[in-house]
């Protein structure tokens, strides 16, 4: 028996330095996913910047696309207009034409030398002699071939214009949806990079601390062990089978009721719960699970100890040797929650339970 408790002994020892070793990764896992958190939040305020940068392009990006539209709308109309001069002009030219041929053919020389001489279509309307020799009516022809050509290269240029207007546009459009691309690639690679790195953390964290529940159950049971060897060499009563009556508490010790319910007493006119015998140190569960409201001494009932099992009903303990809860530990039905003893007003080694509504005592056989 030494040996086997010695070798428990160590058993728990492996155990609690790996409780402790799972603990501080766990810290460390908390920190690291704090500081992620911090990142994340950190970049919140940067995407909201990005964001309403996003929106200013998204506003320019708007006005050149109106932009693109005028300019195309004009140019439409330019194309148009440089295509009627371009007739107008032709048919002016053609006009032009004829009157040289008539010209010639009435045998007009001087007028013939004029279109020899000239060096090209340009060349002869610039030739004053020959302007000075036509009538009135061909200085109508030149003058209106003349105007013609000048529009048309007005036209011609302020289409070139237009086209590169349009160009630029485009391109200024293209280059603003890059822009934009690259301020959204830019927010969702962030934000996944960090929130992927903060997860994984988080499934790490989750998986330590699993690892450190097992050890701490298994931490218990060693420990139980223990305890239930200690007890057994000092001659302390084991908590023994669990009790079940008809109703929805179990019995906290097996023993015979030395005292019922509201039992008259010199000292009290109803006695406020049952006594079971039992000897001291004997263990005793909790009668149903719940939150422990009481863990301490009180007045008559020595080391006295109250779960509160729902929002009207709990059950107390009282006259223990020991109490092993405190008070905000949540337990669970038939759990070891103090040993029995005789503390406070008491004749000999006993648990006092008691079933209480809403805070007023009631018969605990009608709940065993």
């Amino acid at each position: 028996m030494p040996g086997h408790s010695s070798a428990l002994n160590h058993r728990i020892d492996v155990v609690k330095a790996k409780i402790h070793a799972k603990r501080a990764k766990e810290g460390v896992l908390t920190g690291t996913i704090t500081h992620y958190n911090h990142k994340i939040e950190g970049l919140q305020g940067e995407i909201r910047g990005l964001q309403d940068r996003q929106n200013r392009i998204q506003q320019s990006l708007d006005g050149k696309q109106r932009e693109l539209f005028s300019t195309q709308d004009k140019l439409e109309k330019a194309k148009d207009r440089l295509a009627r001069l371009k007739l107008y002009l032709a048919k002016a030219q053609k006009v032009l034409s004829a009157r040289l041929v008539q010209m010639y053919k009435d045998g007009e020389p001087d007028a013939l030398t004029v279109v020899l001489e000239s060096n090209g279509f340009d060349d002869l309307l610039e030739r004053t002699q020959f302007l000075d020799r036509i009538t009135n009516q061909d200085n109508q022809i030149i003058t209106r071939v003349r105007t013609l050509k000048s529009l048309t290269t007005k036209q011609t240029n302020e289409l070139t214009k237009l086209q590169k207007q349009q160009k630029a546009a485009t391109l200024a459009i293209a280059a603003r949806r890059n822009q934009v691309a690259a301020v959204k690639g830019k927010l969702v690679s962030s934000r996944v990079d960090l929130q992927s790195a903060r997860d994984g953390r988080r499934v790490i964290l989750a998986r330590v601390q699993s690892s450190r529940h097992r050890l701490e159950g298994d931490l218990s049971k060693m420990q139980a062990q223990v305890e239930a060897q200690l007890r057994a060499a000092q001659g302390v009563p084991a908590a023994g089978p669990i009790r079940r009556g008809t109703g929805s508490m179990i019995w906290p010790v097996n023993g015979p009721i030395t005292s019922p319910f509201c039992e008259r007493r010199a000292w009290e006119a109803c006695h406020p719960g049952i006594d079971i015998g039992v000897p001291a140190g004997t263990p005793i569960r909790a009668a149903d699970s719940g939150r422990v409201a009481i863990a301490g001494w009180t007045g008559g009932y020595g080391n006295y100890t109250c779960i509160q099992h729902t929002a009207s009903l709990s059950s107390c303990y009282g006259h223990q040797s020991a109490i092993l809860v405190h008070v905000g530990q949540n337990v669970s039905q038939g759990q070891v929650i103090g040993r029995s003893g005789c503390t406070g007003l008491c004749f000999g080694d006993h648990l006092h339970f008691e079933v209480r509504i809403n805070g007023a005592v009631t018969n605990p056989l009608n709940y065993l």
